[in-house]
């Protein structure tokens, strides 16, 4: 690491701690040549995919344009935001674990829809109203039925 009082690449690591979330470690350095110390700091660099919307175009992944989903789905319900940071950190999770470069906006949406089925059956609604253009009552009807049936999984056999 270079020296950042006099430019010398010969620096010595004096301390190393982990922070209290686990994700990045402080260290304390000394310049061989100055004596001067200094702090940096070490992090794990994730590149999240750009995504593809319905359009074509392409966009950076913005955890806050999802955290904005989520706050208008879930305006003046009793949700914590405690829940919606654990949503959206389970999301980008499971974004992460692809391993791909891009994600669509379908799928984005399927995810965010995934955790208000879990979280709060209004904001659901509210959500999959906007998400899958509602057209007339009867597309509430059938959201609202569908809530009614119990969620499959992916290993769940299908009945019949």
């Amino acid at each position: 690491m270079k020296c950042p009082f006099c430019g010398a690449h010969d620096t010595q690591v004096i301390d190393s701690r982990v922070n209290d979330e686990g994700d990045s470690i402080r260290r304390r350095r000394r310049c061989i040549s100055c004596d001067k110390r200094f702090t940096t700091y070490e992090t794990a660099e994730l590149h999240l995919p750009q995504v593809v919307k319905q359009n074509g175009t392409r966009e950076e992944f913005s955890r806050e344009k999802l955290r904005l989903s989520f706050t208008r789905a879930l305006h003046k319900r009793p949700v914590p935001t405690e829940y919606v940071d654990r949503a959206i950190d389970r999301i980008v999770q499971g974004i992460l674990s692809r391993g791909e470069r891009e994600i669509s906006s379908r799928d984005l949406g399927e995810a965010v829809m995934q955790e208000l089925r879990r979280m709060d059956k209004v904001a659901y609604i509210r959500f999959a109203s906007v998400y899958r253009s509602f057209q007339d009552v009867d597309d509430f009807h059938e959201v609202i039925r569908d809530l009614g049936r119990p969620k499959r999984r992916s290993g769940d056999r299908n009945p019949g």
